[in-house]
């Protein structure tokens, strides 16, 4: 079987470490070195829901009470999964039960009779967001197997069924690894509207962009990545390199020195101390920038 390590779960689901952390904590999923497939399900679950902004409090309070309530285990794995207001509820044996409620709805199967009317929408909802969780990660395992045809395939297919912001990043890196610069760019651009507060996202748009010259529009891009997440290295580098392309130097200086506190040893870093120093000097700017052990002292 299958295992990921925390870098890997981090950048499949593009996830934060201080958002997997915090799931930790929270006891919603086991603190690990490395995953299984079933833990990717897990996690991709939990993130979807924090992107609908139900807290990882909420989460676990209707988690627990549908352990209390069924037995289950692990609902969030062996269950589905819809939202009522702040709260869960989930779909089991062909029943659906809002465990903080106390509310068992509806028998779903076996012809008997139903407690309550069935909304054969929100059935159908629940079984495309199933389809759709299950081409995405058979795309990611497809990926992850050097298999890149059949999971762009997979992806394509995913989109079709609806917006997924990680499907339409994935796809748009495949075609932007084969230089479709343009496709990639709208595939991006549509998953930042699928999910407006995914850092990467933007990321990624703003390389796209940038490879199609269009060099304001990727600035842009950087620094919304920025915005949502301040601690984005590679964010900061890429800005840092557009604004010098712009001519900006003053502004690129910021963003450089950004990158080396977050990322202070290899050759990246050492680029970005190189750039720091050929903008003091060329710009003759009075700063004094002390970081431990970075070797780099200006006054």
């Amino acid at each position: 079987m299958n295992r990921y390590s925390r870098q890997d779960v981090l950048r499949i689901l593009r996830i934060s470490s201080r958002q997997l952390s915090s799931w930790e904590r929270a006891g919603l999923i086991v603190a690990a070195s490395d995953y299984g497939f079933q833990d990717l399900v897990q996690l991709r679950k939990l993130r979807d829901l924090r992107a609908q902004r139900i807290s990882a409090s909420n989460i676990k309070a209707s988690v627990c009470a549908m352990r209390a309530v069924s037995g289950i285990p692990n609902p969030l794995l062996e269950a589905g999964v819809a939202l009522r207001g702040p709260r869960l509820v989930f779909r089991h044996s062909g029943a659906t039960m809002d465990p903080i409620a106390g509310q068992f709805e509806f028998d779903f199967e076996g012809g008997g009779s139903r407690l309550e009317l069935v909304d054969d929408a929100a059935i159908s909802e629940t079984q495309r967001q199933n389809k759709i969780n299950t081409l995405f990660f058979e795309g990611v395992r497809c990926e992850e197997k050097g298999k890149v045809t059949e999971a762009a395939a997979l992806y394509e297919e995913t989109l079709s069924l609806g917006e997924h912001a990680p499907a339409a990043i994935n796809l748009g890196t495949i075609l932007y690894n084969q230089r479709q610069f343009e496709r990639a760019e709208q595939l991006y651009r549509r998953a930042t509207l699928a999910n407006p507060e995914y850092a990467l996202a933007f990321f990624d748009l703003g390389n796209a962009l940038d490879e199609l010259q269009r060099l304001p529009e990727a600035v842009d891009a950087y620094k919304a990545a920025i915005r949502l997440s301040p601690g984005y290295a590679d964010a900061h580098y890429n800005l840092a390199l557009a604004y010098e392309r712009s001519n900006e130097r003053r502004r690129a200086l910021r963003h450089w020195i950004a990158y080396v506190k977050l990322d202070p040893v290899g050759p990246w870093s050492n680029h970005a101390r190189l750039q720091v120093r050929k903008i003091l000097d060329r710009e003759e700017l009075a700063v004094v920038w002390r970081r431990p052990h970075s070797g780099l002292v200006r006054k």
